[in-house]
């Protein structure tokens, strides 16, 4: 049986964590606290005995800073890393920079979890008018993606983040699983809820109501995943066919 090392790491904490915000594209360092975590974290994974050979991370700050200080904790800052917005967090369009409950008191409590929750319901698109339109698209890190700007999403659901993740994964991340590198995957939230739907389709809840990390039941025959954050890796289970 042949076996697979991926660390799915999510960001620490960034300032609109701590305030309940959508973050989402905005792009965000960590907080003194989400320092500390990514540092623990890779505190955690060097007593563990990780040796990384290949990072992927978002384009966003959150993401890249975690990767940093995880392996700096480890002695690992050599290690090749990747960067692509595919992994970046899901775009929640309209809802970016809204306070969650706030929108709670205002649109109810089951119509954000839907927003939040859902597999394949699209929240409300940004619009040019929306304060946070420009600090977004005018980034230049969106001029060197590998699609055009047009191209890019202005609202998403979990199943798109998925859609636009994919590619990347299979094209990317899966050649080097599959070389025998052991990979770290620093992203986000849904980035990371997206990737182990994919690798655990099967027993994945219907409601997709999970939080990340999480181990997810196990099977026999099957390649290891780890799911880490500030309290550490968790493993497992996903399919070598989908790896």
């Amino acid at each position: 049986m042949t076996k697979y090392k991926l660390v799915l790491l999510r960001h620490g904490e960034g300032a609109w964590n701590k305030e309940n915000r959508f973050c989402s594209w905005v792009d965000q360092k960590l907080s003194s606290n989400g320092i500390k975590e990514a540092r623990n974290c890779g505190k955690h994974l060097k007593a563990l005995g990780f040796q990384f050979d290949q990072v992927f991370t978002s384009i966003l700050s959150r993401s890249i800073q975690t990767a940093w200080l995880v392996l700096e904790e480890m002695g690992q800052e050599w290690v090749p890393t990747q960067s692509s917005w595919r992994l970046n967090e899901r775009h929640y369009g309209a809802l970016i920079g809204l306070n969650r409950a706030e929108m709670a008191l205002n649109h109810g409590e089951e119509q954000v979890k839907i927003w939040r929750r859902s597999y394949d319901v699209t929240p409300p698109p940004i619009t040019e008018s929306h304060p946070y339109y420009k600090e977004i698209y005018d980034d230049r890190r969106y001029k060197c993606c590998d699609v055009s700007q047009d191209k890019l999403p202005m609202a998403e659901s979990l199943k798109e983040v998925l859609e636009r993740l994919l590619p990347y994964w299979n094209e990317k991340i899966a050649p080097e699983l599959k070389s025998g590198k052991v990979i770290l995957i620093s992203a986000h939230g849904n980035s990371t809820r997206a990737l182990l739907k994919h690798l655990e389709a099967p027993k994945f809840p219907k409601d997709v109501s999970l939080q990340c990390p999480v181990p997810l039941p196990g099977h026999s025959q099957k390649g290891i995943v780890f799911a880490a954050s500030k309290e550490g890796p968790s493993a497992c289970q996903a399919s070598p066919m989908r790896i």
